[in-house]
């Protein structure tokens, strides 16, 4: 057993430490939400699974707070209305749940934040899909090379892994990382 949680933690080691080559991407994303936040719009945020807890996390870091006492920044996890997520699901399917909310409650100049491990999940696909319609400027978290969702975003950080929880891990460091750049961007802390 001490051997596995031995080499767990060098791979996870080994994945964090690859992030310093997207210090760049990092870096835009926060501008960008920064710039569109500034300008009174919102971050829209959504994912299945663990990264719908991630989705949910970072965007109740922002609407609370992540460092310090400060205003209420517009976020939103279109993870979290089950009656809205389960309406959806059964009467357009599944791959319309993230979707048909970033129609509903989308604006042009709002960005929207997918995260999904494999960039495969169509319900994560169709919701990029559906910002750029509306001319959201549209963001992702991924691993495993991207899958689809990756091109079809305005900027997309790629964790360089194929193992789902270090991807989930290095998730949840970018979350973050974007929650403390927004807040000393915007002089809130």
């Amino acid at each position: 057993m001490s051997q596995r949680i031995q080499h767990y933690l060098r791979e996870h080691t080994s994945v964090i430490e690859a992030l310093s080559a997207e210090v760049a991407t990092i870096t835009s994303m926060i501008e960008l939400c920064i710039q569109r936040l500034g300008e009174g719009n919102k971050i829209m945020i959504c994912g299945n699974g663990g990264s719908a807890a991630d989705a949910q996390h970072i965007a109740a870091e922002l609407i609370g707070r992540f460092v310090g006492d400060r205003r209420a920044l517009p976020a939103v996890a279109l993870t979290t209305d089950t009656s809205a997520l389960t309406a959806i699901a059964n009467d357009y399917g599944y791959d319309a749940v993230f979707s048909r909310q970033v129609e509903g409650l989308g604006r042009a100049g709002d960005v929207l934040l997918s995260i999904s491990t494999s960039g495969n999940s169509e319900s994560i696909t169709e919701a990029s899909r559906a910002a750029t319609a509306l001319g959201m400027h549209t963001m992702a978290l991924t691993g495993k090379g991207g899958g689809v969702l990756a091109p079809l975003v305005d900027l997309a950080l790629v964790v360089p892994s194929e193992v789902t929880a270090h991807i989930q891990e290095c998730h949840i460091v970018i979350g973050h990382l974007l929650c403390d750049g927004i807040e000393r961007g915007l002089e809130l802390v």
